[in-house]
């Protein structure tokens, strides 16, 4: 368990008597409202009515949650997953081992028996990676829905030759006709614009920070390690500190004192809470001020696409459109960060293909932390009051109310180690309790920063999976 609270004992209170333990069922707690925008756009680019883009979103974080048990239980049988329905109410996941298809219905998943693990398809495509895609073959990658490795291209006999030389077995192997020809987007704004050495425009994908040091992850084609970078209003911005195109196509820009990294997306109240990975057949949005907030779903992961520069790996391949100008911008499910805009192929007048460079993968090659609504200013630790307490897997726990000034909460839940506990913020509207704030991500810590009006709240801890017991540190305006 990672010790990031600082317990003060003068303020603990026993969440024995401050929580009221709670046996109702899941729906008592009020989710956190998505972005209106978000919604909006759901509703445009998936033909959705609000309440089904509203109950897709609520069905994917639920779905997202199961899907990550299932594929842990699986182990080596695992053999991808999707979700399906206008309202993503279904999720199918695969299998390699016929005795595991109960274990799979047993958690409310349907089951598909497979012939190849997703391993199995992972270690052919990465046979395909080793070798040189033609600019023929514009897109590769595993397709869990049909269990094989699917290459697009627009020359049958050249993408066979491509297979043969990798040594991979053609059975394997579907092979789809394709007049895709995918380029990066350049030099024009997404998210955010920036320019590079004050010429080419790029768009910011997501706020980070390295240590101390704040900065933005982007697309690695928008500029080469060394290249100065300038904000949308032309003022001095930072440098390129890693970047890394073709193979990859992600880079991280470190800012100067003038830039001060948030948990947002520009064009949409939409707020980044974590960076959980959407399921294949998940709903998905990017930011791009070329095109604006449009939405799709996730078609493929760890995708190879082969860009005139080069092939560019591990990517994420969507139905959304883009244009240049949205590279490097920010793609976001609900209130997890996706990605960045690589490229892609179309545009938002006929429709296309999009894909994006998964930002998990970018934290870890740089060692950097992804800013969150969750994360307290300035990055320091929640400190103040503290309350504990006790829950068992599925219960709800709720702090007395109590009344604050307006101005800004910090909240940071420390639950069991191994365990999957979340934390609310909920204000008191006339009679019902409204969540404000939210920190669900899969781990047993979570933490808040809300800044909102005068009112009386509460905290609200569930224990969505595991049982122990837990702190909840505060600090109250």
């Amino acid at each position: 368990m990672r010790s990031r609270h600082i317990l003060s004992a003068a303020s603990a209170l026993t969440m024995g008597v401050a929580l009221v333990l709670s046996s109702a069922p899941a729906a008592v707690a009020a989710p956190a409202k998505p972005a209106p925008s978000m919604v909006e756009a759901l509703q445009r680019d998936l033909n959705l009515t609000a309440e089904q883009a509203q109950l897709r979103l609520v069905n994917e974080a639920r779905l997202g949650k199961l899907e990550g048990k299932v594929r842990t239980d699986l182990g080596a049988a695992f053999g991808g997953s999707w979700l399906s329905g206008d309202t993503a109410n279904a999720l199918t996941v695969a299998t390699s081992d016929a005795s595991k298809v109960g274990l799979i219905q047993a958690g409310g998943a349907k089951a598909q028996l497979v012939s190849r693990s997703l391993g199995d398809l992972t270690a052919l495509k990465d046979k395909l990676d080793a070798a040189t895609a033609p600019q023929t073959v514009p897109v590769y990658y595993v397709d869990v829905k049909s269990n094989s490795v699917v290459v697009e291209t627009r020359d049958q006999a050249a993408a066979e030759a491509f297979v043969a030389a990798a040594g991979v077995d053609k059975a394997a192997v579907t092979f789809v006709a394709s007049s895709e020809q995918p380029v990066p987007y350049y030099n024009l704004r997404g998210g955010d614009a920036y320019y590079i050495n004050n010429s080419g425009r790029c768009s910011i994908g997501f706020s980070v920070t390295r240590g101390s040091t704040p900065g933005f992850v982007t697309a690695g084609h928008c500029g080469n390690v060394g290249a100065s970078t300038q904000g949308y209003n032309r003022v001095a911005q930072g440098t390129f500190q890693g970047s890394s195109f073709p193979g990859n196509d992600y880079a991280w820009v470190a800012v100067n004192s003038n830039w001060v990294p948030t948990g947002t997306v520009a064009g949409t109240s939409a707020t980044v809470a974590g960076s959980t990975a959407q399921v294949v057949g998940g709903s998905i949005c990017r930011s791009g001020s070329t095109t604006g907030w449009h939405c799709g779903t996730v078609q493929q992961i760890g995708t190879s696409v082969t860009y005139p520069q080069g092939t560019v790996s591990g990517v994420t391949r969507t139905n959304v459109c883009a244009e240049p100008g949205d590279s490097g911008g920010s793609w976001i499910s609900g209130t997890q960060a996706q990605g960045v805009t690589s490229g892609g192929s179309g545009n938002c007048s006929v429709g296309g293909t999009t894909y994006f460079q998964p930002v998990n993968e970018i934290l870890s090659v740089y060692g950097l932390t992804l800013t969150t609504t969750g994360t307290p200013p300035g990055g320091g630790t929640c400190n103040g009051g503290t309350l504990t307490g006790s829950l068992s897997s599925g219960q709800y726990g709720n702090s007395s109310q109590f009344s604050a000034n307006a101005g800004t909460h910090t909240v940071c839940l420390d639950g069991p180690n191994g365990t999957d506990f979340d934390l609310y913020l909920q204000r008191l509207s006339g009679s019902t309790w409204t969540t404000v704030a939210s920190g669900t991500s899969a781990s047993a810590d979570e933490s808040i920063t809300y800044t909102g009006s005068a009112g009386t709240y509460r905290y609200r801890v569930h224990a969505y999976s595991g049982s122990g017991s837990f702190s909840v540190t505060y600090t109250r305006p």
